[in-house]
């Protein structure tokens, strides 16, 4: 059953007074507000976001290695001694075995022309274009864990600046009941019904619960300005954020695979692919392969000087097939094994840790849930003795120890209470978490 608890009961007032109109132009911020600002400004959720924009363009890249491919060339070349060949003189009616040289070719040799080729298959690009999309879909795995733990920070510093400001909400109640105390106290005095000592008694309190104020104001003013960062504002903008704790009393969360598993398993999808990859790099390759193009040849001596072109053109088909390499293919993929069983293995203690952690978690909300609405009855059975036995001092009745003890069980309930609902909060987040319901934070 859900059910809706606000710390600020007997203190609202009180609150709006000291907090409320300290910044009429802060805006106030609910935590779905601080995350769908944390959506745009937050840097390590744009860092993410460019990632999976890189990846995809990876994914593009690997595809746009089975379109066409046409380079053009040029060469000029000038030989200062032309190639030497040995011609048969049996050619030339000479005796066999005899060999005579000669030069051939022209100094000036200028080739231009255009080279096509295209892949028919080729398992090694096919394996490439897989993997990239696996990397696609571990990015976005990714962004989305990030984006999950911006979730999770933010919630956890949120929750930490309202139980800091109900802090300051309790102690500014114990500040006033100690200053009205004192100055009834002063004036007990002034009637020789009271003390020195007491008085120094309570003024050394008023003290103490003034410097934990001023403490808890500044942990408060820090754990603001890490979640202004957190979300992505400078620290010099002001905002508030709604005071009240809201919690849903043992809400059941349905079990989702969560991002880490996801990880993991698409994780082992890439080591298999990429052993199923090494593996294919023995099947051939095919390839369409073409030649366009020019051949020139000049001679600059006279009286036979000149320079011609040629066109020259071929096609064909191209078949690579590995025959041999050692034993480096074989190695390549006993590795590969090893990886895949141990990424095996992660996947299995991850899922088996999340599981532990989930019970874990339950257990931790369970008992802390019913010590909340106990210690709220606390605060209220402590605040009402405290006030008896002011009364009762008044009165004569009760002695100053009695109200200084009776001040302290109250301070004492309300720590304790803070401490319950802090604990519950972390625990329910955690279990958020854990159970892949953390976005619903939100």
């Amino acid at each position: 059953m859900k059910k809706l608890v606000s710390i600020h009961r007997p203190y609202i007032i009180l609150l709006l007074i000291i907090l409320g109109f300290q910044s009429t132009q802060a805006q106030v911020w609910t935590i779905q507000q601080c995350i769908d600002t944390a959506q745009v400004h937050n840097k390590n959720l744009q860092i993410s976001k460019n990632n999976i924009q890189s990846g995809e363009q990876k994914q593009m890249e690997a595809m746009a290695n089975l379109f066409p491919k046409i380079n053009a060339n040029a060469d000029y070349r000038y030989y200062t001694n032309l190639p030497y060949q040995l011609m048969p003189l049996s050619v030339f009616g000479g005796p066999d075995g005899k060999f005579k040289e000669a030069q051939f070719g022209v100094p000036h040799n200028i080739n231009a022309n255009l080279q096509f080729s295209m892949p028919i298959y080729n398992s090694q690009i096919i394996g490439a274009i897989q993997n990239s999309k696996l990397a696609s879909e571990i990015n976005l795995l990714q962004f989305k864990k990030t984006e999950e733990q911006i979730y999770f920070e933010i919630s956890n510093l949120y929750y930490n600046v309202q139980i800091l400001n109900s802090q300051l909400a309790f102690i500014d109640s114990n500040l006033l009941n100690s200053k009205l105390l004192l100055k009834n106290v002063l004036i007990l005095k002034e009637q020789l019904l009271a003390k020195g000592s007491d008085v120094n008694k309570i003024q050394l309190q008023v003290e103490q619960l003034t410097t934990q104020r001023a403490l808890i104001k500044s942990k408060t003013d820090q754990v603001l300005n890490a979640l202004k960062f957190t979300i992505g504002l400078s620290s010099e903008q002001k905002i508030e954020i709604d005071l009240k704790i809201k919690y849903q009393d043992k809400i059941q969360y349905t079990n989702s695979t969560t991002t880490d598993i996801q990880l993991v398993k698409t994780q082992n999808r890439f080591i298999k692919n990429e052993l199923r990859t090494i593996r294919n790099s023995k099947l051939p390759s095919l390839s369409l392969f073409g030649t366009y193009g020019t051949m020139g040849y000049g001679y600059d001596k006279v009286p036979n000087d000149f320079l011609k072109f040629y066109p020259i053109g071929f096609g064909g088909v191209q078949l690579n097939f590995p025959l041999l390499n050692g034993t480096v293919t074989q190695r390549k993929i006993n590795q590969k094994k090893i990886d895949l069983k141990n990424s095996e293995l992660q996947q299995l203690l991850v899922i088996e840790q999340n599981n532990m952690f989930v019970e874990n978690a339950k257990l931790q909300r369970e008992s802390v849930a019913n010590s909340v609405e106990t210690n709220l009855s606390q605060i209220q059975l402590a605040k009402s003795i405290y006030h008896q036995t002011v009364l009762q001092q008044k009165q004569g009745i009760a002695n100053l120890t009695d109200v200084l003890l009776a001040d302290n069980s109250l301070r004492e309930s309300q720590q304790n209470y803070l401490s319950a609902v802090i604990e519950y909060l972390k625990s329910d987040l955690e279990l958020k978490k854990l159970t892949g319901n953390i976005s619903t934070t939100k």
